[in-house]
């Protein structure tokens, strides 16, 4: 070979190296780049298809702590009944029954989800009839109001999820800045 072309041997094996296709795959390997892996969390949020409710993770917490208070009052309703205790059952249906607070508090959870409020709102205001029930010590009525409210309850977890979100979701799901505090006050 002359030299000149022997000088060109190595530019011109650079410029067929760019314009080449890559290497076909070969058997069990991928040039693709894989989508991750999906979390379990995120095989969780596909199977269970409840309307979400986005709250911040303090407020999640705070509502996981007054569903486990509402338990407790349910608990001490049915013991406080079985002793004929009714000043007792009027007290724990106290805790769970409406509130201007207990108003407040549900309508700032269900911000982001419409149609939550009300049915929240609705679970108080059912709970309100046990303590009725109570003062006028009929214990019969006082399980039906039980069994109403507790439906209220199984109702309501039937429809929905929690949703833990940033501030910047939260902000885009209620059209409000969220609490400078971070609980659900």
């Amino acid at each position: 070979m002359n030299r000149p072309l022997l000088a060109l041997l190595p530019v011109l094996s650079i410029v067929g190296a760019c314009s080449r296709e890559p290497p076909a795959a070969t058997a069990g390997t991928s040039t693709a780049v894989k989508a991750p892996a999906p979390t379990p969390a995120d095989v969780l949020d596909q199977i269970d298809t409840r309307s979400p409710v986005p709250l911040l993770p303090m407020m999640a917490h705070h509502q996981k702590v007054n569903m486990r208070d509402h338990l407790v009052a349910v608990q001490e309703i049915v013991v406080a009944l079985s002793q004929d205790d009714f000043a007792g059952v009027e007290r724990a249906a106290g805790r769970i029954g409406f509130s201007e607070q207990m108003g407040q508090q549900c309508s700032h959870m269900g911000a982001g989800a419409p149609g939550f409020t009300e049915q929240a709102l609705h679970f108080h205001h059912t709970a309100d009839r046990i303590s009725e029930a109570a003062r006028e010590k009929d214990g019969a009525r006082v399980l039906t109001e039980l069994g109403a409210t507790l439906q209220t309850c199984t109702a309501c977890h039937a429809v929905w999820k929690q949703q833990v979100v940033d501030d910047a979701a939260w902000t885009e799901r209620t059209s409000s800045a969220p609490p400078t505090h971070g609980a659900a006050h």
